[in-house]
């Protein structure tokens, strides 16, 4: 039987999946270019997701807490990042040597996996409204829902959940 904290934890990892994959979508098919600090939200997002995914299929009550409380550190990392993409890197006029710039090249990702995490744009290029509002919004809100999500499963009631 699956529990209420269990199905929450997925659909965690459906929104995280979810928001990778409009990114990629906007990325490929509308031809909006990701800057340093829109993978680095890639990144976070697929990193609560399969934290998610796996808190979510059984393994006891301890490990769905745990993984609900590194989602929801996670997704205050990831408002963090789209909070400082939003507020100071999308009004400069390169992000190149940012934390997120030295973050996503150090590991190896860009050059590995470039459809993914492939830097092709500046901060300040990739600033785009969607329905009217930029989109590091749009993710800082998502990454906010997310925590909110994860709240419940971390301090929930041991019984049944």
């Amino acid at each position: 039987m699956t529990t209420r904290s269990e199905r929450l934890l997925r659909l965690i990892a459906l929104f995280c999946f979810g928001a990778v994959g409009v990114a990629l979508v906007s990325q490929h098919v509308f031809d909006m270019p990701p800057c340093a600090w829109c993978v680095m939200q890639r990144l976070i997002y697929l990193v609560i997701g399969v934290i998610a995914l796996i808190g979510s299929f059984g393994g006891g009550r301890a490990l769905t807490r745990i993984a609900a409380a590194l989602a929801a550190l996670l997704s205050l990392g990831g408002v963090a990042a789209a909070w400082y993409q939003y507020s100071v890197a999308a009004n400069m006029l390169s992000c190149d040597q940012t934390f997120a710039d030295r973050f996503m090249t150090g590991i190896g990702l860009e050059g590995a996996i470039p459809w993914l995490f492939g830097i092709f744009a500046t901060c300040m290029d990739a600033k785009v409204p969607v329905l009217g509002i930029e989109y590091a919004l749009w993710s800082l809100a998502l990454f906010v829902i997310l925590f909110f999500m994860a709240l419940p499963v971390v301090f929930g009631r041991s019984r049944s959940q």
